[in-house]
């Protein structure tokens, strides 16, 4: 359970141990996410089914150890009408906005956009394995280059980055509906590249590595670190394994001999703090091979600055972007420094080897092609086309929207109009109600047993 509902966890527990032959077993440890799934914990607990309160269905009910599993979404209630208003008020007709969401709120997002369409252009992307609308911090989809706006439908930066990182190009709003503030938030783009360039070059010169597997429920993924070995194994560069549920700079520096380490556990820890730490902190798309210059036995390149390409975001006008360090390619691999840094890490449809879901990881499941063929061809989550980052069509965008915004009081859009009353209901279904299934999810859940707390639906 996220710590947001332990609150509620004795409660259910009882309920559980009142109405079954069952014993209930809570699990305290922290879940910042859909990632802490602890399947290995829970199956170390002798347990025979996981409940998982709160998030979404990241990791497949057929991928556990051993464990049966159920997904319980808490579905918010909001106050729909008044983030419809917000956005008619702010935005002109015909404009083309992407609503994007947590799971809590992917239900009103979805209910929103419905009553949206008659009067803008609306898109509602997927990230798979993710629900229509649903993004992580870590893993969002790329948006078509004419998209005018993206509007976020939550409290919190956390998960509104992951999106702007990945679409830097593109304005980008939160509605939060605790509040009914409505403003429009920025990104430091050319600051975070610059960082992790950094970042990259100290880690070039490192002749001691060391790996970090993340062990806090399922954000470590086993064989991103096994590539990661046998990439530094082929250039004869001694490696050590850590195995750590949460990373901090005490601890890491604990490890005088270590000049450089990679993480598998959470990329934004990398891009958010990695400052704080006294050695590079890389993400495994970071990580590359002090060796790798051009023409090497590695055989890794640098992406030359090719003519044409978009200014980043929030670069001064005329200014380069940032461009790689010239040691080396970008993941112990041919793969070049992507000019928009990549919020893939669960995509199904992931860019590389660095990634928890790549298809080169995937095994082929009995009765089912293999998921492997161009991003064209596949549907939902797919990349689409590189998003321009420029300055100049930010500040276009920004004042097409701005006057209305400012118009509204400030960043308050239409005004606070009373108390929200937001209903958390404990309940679930497995895929959003009237919305199309998540990646694992071959239709809605069936309801299960209802409760005076909300309908339990267990996964297909």
């Amino acid at each position: 359970m996220p710590e947001g509902l332990l609150m509620f966890a004795c409660t259910i527990a009882d309920i559980i141990e009142r109405f079954t032959a069952a014993e209930a077993v809570v699990m305290g440890d922290v879940t910042y996410g859909a990632c802490c799934v602890d399947d290995y914990t829970a199956k170390a607990l002798g347990a025979d089914f996981l409940v998982h309160y709160g998030h979404s269905c990241l990791i497949p009910i057929d991928a556990t150890q051993g464990v049966k599993m159920l997904y319980v979404f808490v579905d918010i209630k909001i106050d729909t009408s008044h983030f419809l208003e917000t956005l008619r008020f702010n935005f002109p007709a015909g404009a083309s906005l992407a609503l994007v969401s947590t799971v809590q709120f992917v239900s009103a997002l979805q209910a929103a956009s419905q009553e949206l369409r008659s009067q803008y252009k609306v898109c509602v992307p997927q990230c798979k394995p993710l629900s229509p609308g649903e993004i992580l911090g870590c893993t969002s989809p790329r948006l078509a280059q004419d998209t005018d706006a993206i509007v976020y439908l939550g409290d919190g930066r956390f998960h509104l980055e992951s999106v702007m990182i990945a679409n830097p190009g593109i304005p980008a709003y939160r509605y939060d509906p605790y509040s009914k503030v409505f403003s429009q938030e920025h990104y430091a783009h050319e600051r975070m590249h610059r960082a992790r360039q950094e970042a990259i070059r100290t880690a070039a010169g490192a002749r001691t590595w060391g790996l970090i597997l993340g062990t806090l429920g399922r954000q470590g993924s086993p064989g991103i670190l096994q590539h990661l070995e046998s990439r530094l194994r082929a250039l004869g560069r001694p490696y050590v394994r850590v195995l750590l549920s949460e990373i901090f700079p005490s601890k890491l520096q604990l490890f005088p001999d270590v000049d450089a380490w990679v993480q598998v556990a959470c990329p934004r820890l990398s891009i958010d703090w990695g400052e704080a730490f006294s050695k590079p902190l890389l993400t495994p798309y970071e990580v590359r091979s002090p060796r790798g210059r051009r023409g090497s036995a590695a055989g890794l390149r640098a992406e030359p600055r090719r003519r044409g390409m978009p200014q980043a975001a929030g670069s001064p006008r005329g200014a380069s972007p940032p461009r790689p360090a010239p040691q080396a390619a970008v993941a112990l691999q041919d793969i070049e420094w992507q000019r928009t840094y990549p919020m893939d890490f669960y995509a199904s449809q992931s860019l590389g080897p660095w990634t928890v879901n790549h298809a080169s990881r995937q095994p082929q499941r009995p009765g089912r092609p293999a998921q492997v063929g161009s991003a064209s061809r596949r549907g939902g989550g797919s990349p689409g086309p590189d998003p321009a980052s420029g300055e100049a069509r930010s500040e276009a965008a920004g004042a097409r929207f701005a006057p209305s915004l400012l118009a509204a009081g400030g960043v308050e859009g239409c005004g606070r109009r009373g108390p929200l009353g937001a209903a958390r209901t404990l309940g679930a279904r497995c895929c959003v109600p009237k919305a199309p299934p998540c990646g694992f999810c071959p239709g809605p859940a069936p309801t299960g047993t209802r409760t005076s707390r909300g309908s339990g639906g267990q996964h297909p």
